[in-house]
């Protein structure tokens, strides 16, 4: 049993590791979850409705916290820190990881958790699976946490605990340092959008009283059809919801034709306008030399025309949902570059560039 306690440590300390980094090479990301949550729960839970959502504005403090926390957790438990005290903070943060992932799973709210961030989707289900493994383990260090040596290492968790608040500090002011993203630089959308091989399925039937599973469609009509399952899941496509719409009608595809430089207006609430005077110059140097800008927003017409006239940011303006918008930067505003649907750049407002370095990009 000293043997399994020793494997749970190293186990638990790598994967709290590897998750929070990954979580914080985006923590933006994350806050996203965290707005999701606090919103289910307000609606789940009316007596504490507003309770839930005062917490909303302050997502992405808990993000970070809880991110740096999941690094530097694992990190101490992996160099021996004050292992009591550590194995019972562990076990609090995964309780209330389950906690979010069972009620995930259970009632069929966020349906992605977010756990690996981008990096690794699982299932409500799985990852439910994945904290329940992780909690039996942790009850194991727990249960033996008088056995561990503790270690004067200090120092490491100090160290670790400043260079996970400057991983999430510089992907906050600039982008993610990995994009993970369906719409990273060198990504293909419209190859994203058709699935990777031909979807294969199963169909389910029900004939007198039994469960029958064809992966054609049989053409008995006297069976009852009960559901159709993908069977490479694999190859769905990675982007399902890519729209680019105005009053006149779709102009999705005309996105993907020619050079194209996206200004992304995620909303106007919080969207840093310090950074537009840039923006502006930058959308009028391209202008007439081959790379069309464009104003991709989530807002109304009345009040995206309104601010694009108080800024005077004069481009053509297109809808998206605001959760691709999310998806495709995590800058608000953020800029994005398109040649013939291929991603051939992405900034962040902070890092906004010249006209020479997006022409050249689109060469």
């Amino acid at each position: 049993m000293k043997i399994l306690a020793q494997i749970s440590r190293v186990v638990v300390g790598f994967l709290f590791i590897f998750s929070g980094l990954i979580k914080l090479n985006d923590p933006i990301g994350t806050q996203y979850k965290l707005e999701e949550y606090f919103e289910v729960f307000a609606a789940d839970l009316p007596a504490f409705h507003d309770s839930f959502l005062s917490l909303v504005p302050l997502a992405l403090y808990f993000s970070v916290f809880l991110c740096t926390a999941e690094v530097v957790l694992g990190i101490a438990l992996l160099v021996g820190y004050k292992p009591r005290t550590i194995s019972w903070l562990l076990l609090a943060i995964i309780v209330f990881f389950t906690f979010l992932t069972f009620y995930s799973a259970y009632f069929n709210k966020v349906t992605d958790c977010g756990c690996f961030g981008a990096a690794i989707k699982l299932t409500p289900w799985t990852s439910f699976g994945k904290d329940i493994f992780l909690l039996a383990l942790i009850l194991i260090i727990v249960y033996y946490r008088k056995k561990f040596k503790s270690y004067p290492t200090g120092i490491i968790v100090v160290i670790s605990t400043v260079a996970s608040l400057a991983i999430a500090v510089y992907s906050l002011r600039h982008l993610p340092i990995i994009d993970l993203l369906p719409y990273r630089v060198g990504a293909s959308i419209p190859a994203q959008m058709k699935p990777s091989e031909p979807l294969r399925y199963q169909y389910v039937f029900e004939k007198d009283g039994k469960t029958l599973e064809f992966e054609k469609y049989p053409s008995d009509t006297t069976m009852t059809f009960k559901e159709m399952i993908v069977l490479n899941e694999d190859a769905k496509p990675q982007i399902t919801d890519y729209k680019v719409w105005n009053d006149a009608g779709d102009f999705t595809e005309s996105t993907f034709q020619g050079k194209k430089l996206f200004l992304i207006i995620k909303n106007l609430d919080d969207i840093n306008t310090a950074a537009l005077p840039d923006i502006n110059k930058l959308i009028n140097s391209v202008k007439g030399k081959g790379v069309e800008p464009i104003i991709l927003t989530s807002g109304s017409s009345e009040e995206i025309e309104n601010f694009l006239s108080q800024h005077q940011l004069t481009a053509p303006y297109y809808y998206v949902d605001a959760t691709v918008l999310k998806t495709i930067s995590r800058s608000n505003p953020g800029l994005w570059l398109l040649k013939d649907g291929i991603v051939k750049g992405k900034w962040h407002y902070n890092d906004t560039p010249t006209a020479e370095e997006v022409l050249e990009l689109a060469k």
